[in-house]
């Protein structure tokens, strides 16, 4: 029989850290820390096996999961020496979920579990203080009707709220006892409305109820939504985690904080971390009241007044401190941690490796190889791939002048602006325009996942660096300010006021992740110094990859930029970009309306000069390097107008009659252009144009080898071949290019001849091809497109729902479809290889700045990877990492 539950504290673990795929993160580290001798609450995990199977079997348990967590709440009883149900002496448990990577707040949990009206009366009168216990009872109402019987979590606060102005509190910790006793009366009134049925009294009604409800969220939207942006299989699931509650309520020599051992915003080797005395976790994590600093250094640096809890818990943070430095060298990694103190002692109720910004992740590896913690190898490994792309982009200008509303806590880091949105609807919609936004909130929950990912920046009131929105954003890379406390919201009426200061929804703010400064207005921005820590990491990782990386660029600028972020090469230029700039498209308009080839190459040779310049530039730049120049690949339609007001001015432009130019038009038309009279097909069909575009790249290279001395390596690709014979034609076009301009120039440069391969045909034919072509690239945005019989431009209407249905992974256009067309590029290297040993090989679709899709080109031993300039970091740290699996 399948084992579902497995025990940890009171000297057992029924696991450990390497058990995450059956265990959660959470429940492998709880058994791993309590296998290691710290303090950890005694509790029992429900397997992953078991989310798979209740989802399988209609969202029910099995009678024998039942018995297994009897016997686990026993566990917790004998350890405890307390009584699950116990009227004098309850034991009160949490329910909490753990997947196998961190999801904070994506899911669930509930606290102090087993109270009800018999044994609140038992707490109060063992804990010696009535005013925990009924505090710790409308908690748990209000937790478990939020979670489990999914309540307006709205009534329940406003009901707090009106309670503490009744009464003229401002802080939650001055309710009494009788005010508490009063505000459960009033929650449990409250659910029989709502819920139509009173407050569950039975503790195992309770347990049973809230596991079904962590279960549950795992497909929770917001949890869905997680999933898909950071790429976490839905068929994961969830642990659920059991533990005896502590409480970190219960006075002044109790508290509840999150820590880490380095600063996870810049990397520092400094504690990091907040916490509250008389709190629950729940209290730091939902940034519902400010929490106060860990250690004194940070309190004083911060000029806040609250004690930090060195000062003013010395021993319980001497102990922590010892914990700290004691996990981080059994990890050998920066770690989050849960703790609790309760009444003076400490209790750790949660390890992982933590979430960082892309500097921090840098700083910390590179740190931590230097400190011999880990390998060099281990450092390029850690650090995602994709979160380079918080480093390299603009940050606000030092020197530009910044209108300063208001300072909040520096939550996470880089800079945006946008204009103002109250909810996350809102942000979703206007990003969806292309409109930049920054989504302002009292405090973020896990429902503003959405509009958090779609906003360039996020602003709260309340919450610390630890708070929901904080963890969030610095996972996502998008900057972040919290805890402006002196910010006044009204999400209703869609403003903000700061003093005097009004700001309304759709005026323009600037957010500094970095500083906490907000900002009326935009303010200009720098481009990021990538040196230090990115440069190091860099150049660890370029020691360990075998994948070349180049660049997808045809403008000086991209490839500047793509050689300053450490580009080999170009490995797709795509020309017919050039064809749209200034007076070209006149000429090419004209070739595309001229009546035979003569008139077609008066036009062409318009074209040109224009075409060498922009070779000249672009070679000049990138002299020594390979660079792969895809010739005209789009169908002639696209050249011409679709408006009618547009004709008029086009046919006076070009000098033909306005019906020409209709004609001309209608001809040219195409039900499925992607599948048209376009790519080599318009080479076979209109050879002089590959003729010039070849001879303008060969004058090209043959100039900035005469200037430079150091010559480019022109690759020609001849797009969208299908049949070995397509490509021979073109081949012997460009040939004679090259020959006749290498005759004029008394000079040689080296060059190859290759193709896209962007059909499926042409992959399996590709030993065929490989006679002829050179060097194969494959172009994954179209090959994708025609081996999945999918329009990249329409797919966007139903790829969500395949992926949610589990259809596809991940959306085939932004991760490589491995099982069919990655099958079909293995076929095409094998065969391309048996022909033409040496045939260079790589990708040039988006494919090729994506991490999986990567690790995909270095097991499939392809040559090169070639992606958007900005993406060029990403695509070597990943190549590293592929080159570190491959051989592990």
């Amino acid at each position: 029989m399948t084992q579902y539950v497995y025990r940890f504290g009171g000297g057992v673990s029924d696991g450990g850290s390497g058990d995450k795929t059956l265990l959660g993160g959470k429940g492998a580290n709880l058994a791993e820390m309590a296998s290691i001798g710290l303090p950890v609450p005694p509790g029992f995990t429900i397997s992953t096996q078991m989310c798979t199977r209740y989802y399988e079997e209609g969202q029910s348990f099995p009678d024998s999961l039942r018995d297994e967590v009897a016997q686990g709440i026993a566990h917790i009883e004998g350890v405890t020496g307390k009584t699950f149900g116990d009227a004098a002496d309850p034991l009160l448990v949490s329910v909490r979920s753990g997947a196998r990577v961190s999801m904070p707040g994506m899911m669930d949990t509930v606290l102090n579990l087993g109270l009800n009206d018999q044994t609140v009366e038992g707490l109060a009168t063992a804990s010696g203080d009535a005013r925990f216990a009924w505090d710790s009872y409308r908690r748990f109402i209000q937790m478990y009707s939020d979670v489990v019987l999914e309540l307006d979590h709205g009534r329940f606060e406003e009901a707090l709220e009106i309670a503490k102005e009744d009464n003229g509190y401002n802080l939650d910790t001055e309710l009494t006892a009788e005010d508490w006793q009063k505000l459960v009366a009033e929650y449990k009134a409250l659910v029989e409305e709502l819920w139509g049925k009173p407050f569950p009294q039975d503790v195992h009604d309770q347990l049973w109820g809230a596991i079904g409800a962590v279960f549950g969220s795992w497909q929770a939207e917001r949890a869905k939504v997680y999933r898909r942006l950071n790429n976490i299989p839905g068929d994961w699931g969830t642990a659920v985690n059991v533990q005896a509650m502590v409480f970190g309520n219960m006075g002044d020599t109790s508290a509840t904080g999150v820590a880490f051992t380095r600063n996870p915003a810049t990397g520092e080797n400094a504690y990091y971390g907040e916490f509250l005395i008389n709190a629950q976790g729940e209290d730091v994590v939902a940034g519902i009241r400010t929490p106060q600093y860990l250690t004194k250094a940070a309190r004083e640096g911060a000029g806040a007044k609250p004690l930090s809890m060195e000062e003013a818990m010395p021993d319980a943070y001497g102990e922590l401190a010892a914990v700290f430095d004691r996990l981080e060298r059994h990890y050998r990694d920066m770690q989050d941690i849960e703790f609790t103190v309760q009444q003076g002692k400490l209790w750790m109720l949660q390890t992982r490796s933590g979430k960082r910004t892309a500097k921090a992740a840098l700083k910390i590896g590179i740190d931590m190889a230097e400190e011999g913690l880990i390998t060099r190898e281990e450092a390029v490994a850690r650090v995602d791939p994709a979160a380079l792309d918080q480093l390299l982009h603009p940050t606000l200008d030092p020197d530009a002048p910044r209108d300063v509303l208001t300072k909040g806590l520096p939550a996470s880091p880089g800079a945006a602006s946008g204009v103002a949105v109250f909810d996350s609807e809102t942000a979703e919609r206007r990003s969806a325009t292309g409109e930049p936004v920054i989504l302002v909130r009292v405090e973020t929950s896990p429902e503003d996942i959405h509009g958090m990912h779609a906003a360039k920046g996020i602003l709260t009131a309340r919450g610390g660096m630890t708070s929901h929105a904080a963890v969030v954003a610095r996972g996502m890379g998008r900057p972040c300010v919290s805890g402006a406390g002196s910010l006044a919201i009204d999400s209703r009426a869609r403003v903000m006021r700061v003093g005097t200061r009004e700001i309304r929804e759709g005026d323009t703010l600037t957010i500094d992740g970095s500083t906490g400064e907000v900002m009326a207005g935009s303010v200009p921005t720098v481009q990021p110094e990538l040196a230090g820590d990115f440069g190091t990491l860099m150049e660890w990782a370029d020691g360990v990859r075998r994948l070349k990386v180049r660049a997808n660029a045809e403008t000086p600028l991209d490839c500047r930029t793509a050689r300053d972020f450490g580009a080999e090469g170009i490995g797709l230029c795509r020309t017919e970009h050039m064809f749209f700039e200034g007076s070209r498209i006149t000429a090419v308009r004209q070739m595309i309306l001229a009546e035979d080839e003569k008139g077609r190459r008066a036009a062409l040779d318009k074209l040109l000069p224009e075409q060498r310049r922009d070779f000249i530039e672009i070679f000049e730049v990138m002299a020594g390097l390979p660079c792969t120049i895809r010739l005209l690949d789009p169908p002639l339609h696209e050249f011409l107008p679709h408006q009618e007001a547009e004709f008029a001015e086009v046919a006076s432009a070009a000098g033909v009659g306005v019906e020409q130019l209709k004609r001309r038009a209608a001809e040219l038309h195409e039900f499925n252009p992607m599948l048209g009279h376009r790519g080599c097909r318009l080479g076979v069909t209109y050879p002089e144009i590959y003729e010039m575009q070849a001879r303008a790249i060969f004058e090209a290279a043959c100039e900035v080898a005469e200037k430079s001395g150091e010559a480019p390596i022109p690759e020609v690709m001849i797009p969208l071949v299908g049949t070995r014979k397509e490509l021979e034609l073109m081949k012997a076009v460009v040939d004679k290019a090259a020959e006749a301009v290498f005759a004029e120039k008394g000079r040689t440069i080296e060059y190859l001849v290759g193709t896209m391969i962007e059909l499926p045909r042409a992959a399996l034919k590709a030993g065929e091809i490989a006679e002829v072509g050179e060097f194969f690239s494959f172009g994954t945005n179209d090959l994708t497109q025609t081996t999945l019989g999918v329009s990249r431009d329409d797919a966007a209407r139903f790829l969500g729902v395949y992926v949610d249905k589990g259809i596809y992974a991940r959306d085939p256009f932004v991760s490589l479809d491995v099982d069919g067309v990655g099958e079909l590029i293995e076929i095409a290297a094998e065969r391309g290889r048996k022909t033409r040993p040496n045939i260079k090989l790589g990708i040039c679709g988006e494919h090729g700045g994506d991490p999986a899709s990567i690790a995909f080109c270095e097991k499939a031993g392809l040559d090169y990877v070639s992606a958007s300039p900005y993406r060029v970091p990403i695509a070597r740290l990943a190549a590293a990492q592929a080159a570190l699996n491959a051989q592990a």
